[in-house]
């Protein structure tokens, strides 16, 4: 869920603006996973703009204290959610953790990097919401070692319905910087794409498995 329109539609324009976010229906990507899709965003990338992740950061911040409370750590999804969650846990003056996908093989075999007392209240954020599954397993790595999670905020969602039930179904609520409705808004607005384009963008949307088959 977008908790504020102007905001919603400025992350979009920075993302599109650097490329963080790239559209191209015609020659479509491929993910990891082997979907087809005309849609590709690393919002890592932002990093290396200072401006933008400066501008991020504090969005994320203000939403972090508005939308939980002030927590009492900061965690980010490993890989890329170290970055920006850091910057969050600065600008809030908070201790900062992030969770990897799977616990290490070797060493302490930690899975939650950082300081985690029990009880303490956790913000997770991540950078991207595709169909949940890896965000929703640092939650439940945080939860393992008895974190308090009050909910998840990234940068951007696809806004997958798998995404929506897998977190309805975990109970973690999730709040977005911006989605995939307000950035084809924002690139409608400013003629990255055109109607046509912006067709076959939702038709993707809907069934993003399956599409381009």
């Amino acid at each position: 869920m977008v908790l504020d329109k102007d905001t919603a539609k400025k992350t979009a324009e920075l993302l599109l603006q650097i490329n963080a976010i790239k559209l191209n229906p015609e020659n479509p990507f491929t993910w990891a996973s082997g979907w087809k899709s005309p849609i590709y965003c690393d919002n890592r990338i932002l990093l290396s703009y200072p401006t933008i992740r400066n501008y991020v950061r504090e969005e994320m911040a203000k939403q972090v204290e508005s939308l939980y409370g002030k927590p009492d750590i900061i965690a980010g999804v490993a890989t890329g959610a170290i970055g920006i969650g850091a910057l969050v846990a600065d600008f809030l003056g908070l201790p900062f953790i992030y969770v990897r996908p799977e616990p290490k093989a070797h060493g302490r075999q930690n899975q939650v990097e950082g300081l985690l007392d029990t009880n303490r209240t956790v913000v997770v954020i991540e950078d991207l919401i595709s169909t949940g599954k890896s965000s929703l397993n640092a939650v439940s790595a945080l939860k393992a070692e008895g974190a308090n999670v009050k909910g998840m905020l990234a940068i951007f969602t696809y806004g997958f319905q798998v995404s929506e039930q897998n977190f309805d179904e975990k109970g973690v609520t999730l709040h977005t910087l911006s989605d995939y409705e307000y950035l084809m808004e924002q690139a409608l607005d400013t003629q990255y794409i055109d109607e046509e384009q912006l067709n076959t963008l939702l038709e993707w949307r809907k069934s993003p498995s399956e599409w381009g088959q």
